[in-house]
This record gives structure tokens, C-alpha cells and sequence, in this order.
């Protein structure tokens, strides 16, 4: 696993030993980030369940001004500050080592704003649901933030509407999908 583009390319990046995540590959990191090239620069990113730190350490090395790590398995978060210090990236970077949960409460509380917002959950647990169901009205999104989910290609997403947001674009590959989703607005 390495950065594939920007200030940090070619860097190896470490990522965890054993079953507990399931790291982007190179080949499906390179196509979500070919497709987002035109909203990295300069944005504000958040990385939920942030695994090795991979997708957020992409973004910041393409040009994003800041990226927060939201994970809460010690040994992920010591891997995402290894790669952080290894990219030279950590400066633009917050580690938030809790749950998404507890993450997004604490962020609501803060004067910040994101961009993107990326998340990983494991899959097949309805969690990029809570997540969403979560943020339906937290003052860190708005209709203009892009939210991508990597999910299962069994997972269903025909529950959004309710929730108060819309698919803007699909892109599946063998294995999982990425889906990008933003809020409606709201009348």
C-alpha cells in the first residue's frame, strides 16, 4: 500500500496486521481519488473509521489543507500516526482515537466545517447508516459536502431519502462500491 499521487507519492505506507481491516487497494484508491480530483485541493477532509489512514493521507498528499482520522482501534491509530510522521503530513492532520460516535458529537461542538467526508465502516453492519442517521443535522456538513461511503455491493441504500439525503453517483467495482452521497436541502 503506498501514496499514489501528490507531495507524499511513491511513500509505503504501513497498514495493519491480521483480519481487522480490509485496506483500499492501489487500483480502487487511484479511481476514487481520479474521480474526486477536482474537489481535494484545498478542502477539509474527514476520514471516519480511518483504518491505517490510507484514504486521508491520500488526500492531504493531492493538496487537501486538513484532514481529521477518526478511529478508535489503538493498534489503527498508532499505524495512521507511523504513516502520518513517515509522509511528513501530520502537521495539517487531527487523530480523533474514539468512535464515530462519540467523533461527531465531539466535532459538532467545534467551529469546523468538512468538504468530504469519507468512511469505511465494516461491512454489513448498517453503521454507514447510524453514521448518516448521526449527522442528519450536525452544523459540519451542509448540502455542498460530498460524503462517500465504501461499502459491500450487497449493501442497500434505499433508505437515504428518509434520512434527508440523495445518491449523486455510484461507482461499483468487484468486490464493494463507492457511494456518494450529500444532504438535500432543506425547504
Amino acid at each position: 500500500m503506498r501514496v499514489i499521487a501528490g507531495k507524499a507519492r511513491r511513500i509505503q505506507l504501513k497498514s495493519m496486521e491480521g483480519m481487522n481491516t480490509r485496506p483500499t487497494t492501489d487500483r480502487i484508491k487511484e479511481t476514487l481519488f481520479n474521480m474526486l480530483s477536482q474537489n481535494i485541493y484545498g478542502c477539509h477532509f474527514l476520514d471516519l473509521f480511518s483504518g491505517s489512514g490510507a484514504i486521508g493521507i491520500e488526500a492531504l498528499s493531492r493538496g487537501a489543507l486538513s484532514a481529521v482520522f477518526v478511529e478508535n482501534n489503538r493498534q489503527a491509530v498508532t499505524c495512521i500516526r507511523e504513516n502520518l510522521t513517515k509522509t511528513k503530513l501530520m502537521p495539517q492532520a487531527e487523530i480523533m482515537s474514539v468512535d464515530c460516535q462519540t467523533a461527531i458529537d465531539r466535532l459538532e461542538n467545534g467551529k469546523r466545517h468538512f468538504d468530504i467526508v469519507f468512511m469505511d465502516p465494516p461491512y454489513n453492519k448498517q453503521l454507514e447508516k447510524e453514521m448518516l442517521e448521526r449527522m442528519q443535522h450536525v452544523s459540519f456538513i451542509d448540502e455542498d459536502t460530498m460524503i462517500i461511503i465504501e461499502a459491500s455491493l450487497e449493501t442497500e441504500f434505499d433508505w437515504l431519502e428518509a434520512y434527508g439525503y440523495e445518491i449523486t453517483k455510484v461507482k461499483k467495482y468487484k468486490t464493494n462500491q463507492h457511494v456518494f452521497v450529500q444532504r438535500v436541502l432543506e425547504k
